[in-house]
């Protein structure tokens, strides 16, 4: 931190200290995200979390949840910076506050540059920004728009040095404009966790996940490129309908398929 512009002259932690010299990488975005945002911030978490990085966000809504849950999920430690104090009462968004003791009940931390009572504002988390990307290695950007926080905290890393990767959308919506906006401007393409990783010289074997019938090749199939409903499933595939339901159960007990929480389902990654 004392390499980067307006480093802050003080950090309050609450939680683990000591995981602020592990190597860090920040998960950022959009709190309106996609259910293409959630995969994506899901996969790539879990992917950086399990090559040993501690993953580091600000606990806002939406992506930034996803990147803390993940990491929670794989016992990975995670950080969170605050734009508030690290008093309970202050803690932002109140919605996150049960998140945040899971953060500290699993050995991760809660950070801020303000004292402990100073209430979160709209100036606060400009600061809060460019102390995410100053700690980590480098930033991933799975969604945000053109004018954004996550927008800022981009700029941050760019203006700090870090490495900065973004997650390609569509040229038709609105949550992929900043994304889309930072690969043109230079920042790594993000299609796999390898584009990531390798960057650091973490070189994977990823493992395929094969068929064991005729029936769960065709729904591989059908889900090697989107997400899809039950019924999409069915009517891609062909297949019978409960043939597809059954072998679809199977596959999920199996952890072949993922359902991302709105019956759309994966290829589970």
């Amino acid at each position: 931190m004392r390499h980067i512009f307006d480093p802050p002259p003080l950090l309050y932690v609450w939680g683990n200290a000591e995981i602020l010299a592990k190597d860090c990488f920040a998960i950022v975005g959009t709190r309106a995200h996609t259910d293409y945002g959630k995969r994506s911030a899901e996969d790539l978490t879990r992917a950086v979390a399990r090559a040993g990085f501690a993953i580091i966000s600000g606990m806002a809504l939406g992506i930034d949840s996803i990147a803390h849950m993940t990491a929670l999920e794989e016992k990975a430690p995670t950080i969170a910076v605050l734009g508030g104090g690290l008093s309970e009462q202050r803690w932002y968004p109140p919605q996150n506050r049960k998140l945040a003791h899971r953060i500290l009940d699993a050995g991760g931390a809660l950070i801020s540059e303000q004292e402990p009572d100073v209430r979160a504002q709209i100036f606060t988390f400009p600061k809060r920004n460019r102390i995410i990307s100053g700690i980590a290695k480098g930033v991933l950007v799975v969604e945000g728009d053109i004018k954004s926080g996550t927008m800022i905290t981009a700029k941050s890393a760019l203006e700090q040095g870090r490495e900065v990767f973004a997650v390609p959308g569509s040229i038709y919506a609105t949550k992929s404009g900043g994304t889309n906006y930072l690969i043109q401007k230079g920042a790594k393409l993000v299609s796999k966790p390898e584009d990531i990783l390798e960057e650091y010289g973490i070189f994977t074997q990823t493992s395929e996940i094969k068929a064991d019938n005729p029936q769960e090749a065709a729904i591989l199939k059908v889900l090697a490129q989107e997400a899809l409903s039950p019924d999409e499933i069915i009517r891609e595939s062909g297949l019978d309908t409960s043939i597809a339901t059954a072998t679809l159960m199977v596959m999920e007990m199996n952890k072949k398929v993922r359902n991302l929480g709105n019956n759309k389902f994966v290829v589970y990654s």
